[in-house]
């Protein structure tokens, strides 16, 4: 193998597993210690702020004028857990998990999100 191929391949795997280490990092969970609030928004304005580590399990309903979305807060973790909406993409989607990736209700102008840090 010449040494230029040889020097390309070691650059992309460098590149590789310094891609992998900076995608561990940014989406790695945040500190334990710091609480951690959830904000549930409807067109954009906050319906709801809560800590899902503090709540109690429970499922509740945020209505519209063209449907619903049924929102469960369990050991933890918050989702949509059930929605009237055509794709239902937004239950798809799971529980929270990340800062970067809300859970999203297009249909319905849903989200929700861990709470923008006022401290900065």
């Amino acid at each position: 193998m010449p040494k230029s191929v040889k020097i390309c391949l070691a650059a992309v795997i460098v590149v590789f597993v310094i891609s992998v280490i900076a995608t561990l990092v940014i989406l790695s969970p945040k500190d334990e210690k710091s609480a951690v609030y959830v904000e549930i928004l409807r067109d954009n304005e906050v319906v709801c702020t809560l800590d899902p580590a503090v709540e109690t399990d429970r499922t509740f309903r945020i209505e519209c004028e063209n449907g619903w979305n049924e929102i469960t807060v369990k050991d933890g973790k918050i989702c949509v857990s059930d929605a009237d909406c055509p794709d239902r993409t937004c239950v798809k989607s799971g529980y929270l998990r990340h800062e970067h990736l809300p859970v999203v209700c297009l249909p319905h102008r849903l989200v929700i999100r861990f709470a923008e840090d006022d401290e900065s």
